[in-house]
């Protein structure tokens, strides 16, 4: 048989996408080291922080849907454009804002644009591709997702070194535009011919349910876990993804067909990847707390020691490797391991551990690297080719909303364990309390203007209230990633995804189904 020989230009176009890649994992994790400047400079609430972060994530995973569906019907290399497009654009207002709510506004347009590119890059790799090569494209594919992750860190650390934090968005204009330039000369145009339509009904749902779950979490510290905001965010947002999964299930053209996730790799690899991103967002949110509040290192020295999640890109290699060895699930497993166990580490950091943040980062990287483009290319290789948008999107929906997830479960119960275990050493009276209370960052400024043996009573105080919150929020990560281990063990099939000749298993439908098929 005659297998595709792939597109001539395929990997110089490989490079464009992990360029787009690259510039989305900058701006996930570039705000957490700014975010003292932040508060100072825009007078936000530590609300208004987690926003700043949250309204990317939240936006990008929640849209992802619908951009994937988007690019199957008007164009991959089209999508892609738009979005890199607008993300330059909206980077500008980001740079310039002068109010938290501003700064909030033209994250979340971001998000939106990073959500158009994102679906399209794994869709062109299907496309320009052969089935043989796809697994290592994947692998190179995720380890562009890795290096974004700690680069962004030390990025925003360089910069806040010598300008305002607004320069962390300015460099995404030139590498945007490069991109741009590269995918027009380079990209051949794909999409599905005879489309049926969009879901909007579908989509308008998810978005919905994912903002009023992830509104409830960040705010459920400020307003209490018992108050009927954060009650009704909660069960609204419930009860708008039922109503989403119910739509699903009867519309004649389902933006995502729930039965494909009965599909041992479809369902067992998106639960993969949602539970290995929460974990990574939840660390390095808190993480980026700790080396700069706990080890009070400034910002670039902060991001450098980032960079030892950088072990992601050793692991994307191995990944591939794995799984023509030992197969789909236990290299799925094997990472997931390593995840629990990296932060299981950073879990038992004390006030002064900078060589175990390190190895716990490092640790948790490796896994991370091994999990994830299996998991990927599981999900890909199950989705059919006039739909790889849409299933690209699921993929890269169980990372970003896991990540989101991830966030504003850790930001909630770090700050809900941090201002319990407050001793009453730290305890001020006035406003000054009141910012010692709403973080350790407040504490910090506080100790700062109080100077002496106060300031230094109040500070070491603060500093273990959130080191213990930081081992009990990390312990929800670790088990996170347990779960994730233990339920891949159970689900995901034992066979390759891939066999050596680059076709699909015996058990790897070429098609999904029919009722089975995710599609806008």
């Amino acid at each position: 048989m005659n297998r595709p020989a792939g597109h001539p230009r395929r990997w110089q176009i490989l490079a464009i996408l992990c360029l787009s890649l690259v510039l989305i994992g900058l701006d996930t994790l570039i705000l957490n080291l700014a975010l003292p400047s932040i508060q100072k400079d825009l007078d936000a609430s530590s609300s208004q922080l987690q926003w700043t972060v949250d309204s990317y994530a939240l936006a990008f995973g929640g849209l992802l849907l619908m951009a994937g569906g988007l690019s199957d019907r008007f164009g991959r290399k089209k999508l892609l454009a738009i979005g890199l497009a607008a993300f330059a654009v909206t980077s500008l207002g980001a740079a310039f804002a002068s109010s938290p709510e501003m700064l909030i506004t033209f994250r979340a347009t971001m998000g939106i644009s990073a959500a158009l590119m994102m679906p399209a890059t794994l869709a062109i790799i299907k496309d320009v591709f052969p089935p043989e090569e796809q697994g290592k494209a994947i692998g190179i594919w995720s380890g562009a997702a890795a290096v974004g992750v700690p680069l962004g860190p030390v990025v925003s650390g360089l910069l806040l070194e010598h300008f305002w934090w607004g320069s962390m968005f300015l460099i995404n204009v030139p590498l945007a535009a490069i991109a741009l330039i590269g995918g027009f000369k380079l990209i051949p145009e794909s999409k599905a011919e005879g489309h049926p339509g969009l879901d909007l009904v579908g989509a308008l749902l998810s978005v919905a349910g994912l903002v009023a779950i992830v509104y409830g979490l960040v705010e459920a510290p400020h307003n209490g876990w018992g108050d009927i905001v954060t009650l009704g965010s909660l069960f609204a947002g419930v009860a708008l993804m039922v109503g989403f999964i119910l739509w699903e299930k009867r519309t004649e053209h389902p933006m995502l067909e729930v039965g494909l996730f009965l599909n041992a790799r479809y369902g067992g690899g998106t639960l993969a990847i949602a539970c290995t991103s929460f974990g990574l967002y939840s660390g390095l949110y808190l993480l980026t707390q700790y080396l700069q509040s706990v080890l009070e290192l400034d910002p670039l020295g902060a991001g450098l020691r980032m960079l030892a999640i950088g072990t992601m890109m050793v692991g994307a290699p191995l990944s591939a490797k794995l799984v023509e060895r030992t197969g789909l699930r236990s290299t799925v497993v094997i990472g997931l391991v390593l995840c629990a166990a990296g932060l299981g580490v950073l879990a038992g950091l004390q006030v002064d551990d900078e060589a175990q943040a390190l190895w716990g980062l490092a640790v948790f990287g490796l896994g991370m690297g091994i999990a994830l483009p299996a998991a990927v290319d599981a999900i890909l290789a199950v989705s059919a080719a006039r739909q790889a948008g849409a299933g690209s999107a699921v993929a890269d929906v169980g990372m970003q909303v896991g990540g989101a997830l991830g966030i504003a479960v850790s930001g909630s119960i770090i700050t809900t364990l941090y201002r319990d275990d407050l001793p009453q050493a730290a305890q001020v009276p006035g406003e000054a309390g009141d910012a010692v209370r709403e973080s350790l960052a407040g504490a910090s400024a506080v100790a700062q203007q109080l100077g002496g043996a106060a300031g230094e009573r109040v500070l070491s105080a603060a500093q273990q209230s959130f080191v213990h919150g930081f081992t009990g929020t990390l312990m929800v990560a670790v088990g996170v990633a347990v779960v994730g281990a233990v339920v891949s063990a159970f689900i995901l099939p034992r066979g390759r995804t891939m066999d050596e000749g680059g076709t699909l298993s015996a058990d790897v439908p070429a098609e999904p189904e029919a009722g089975a098929r995710a599609g806008s």
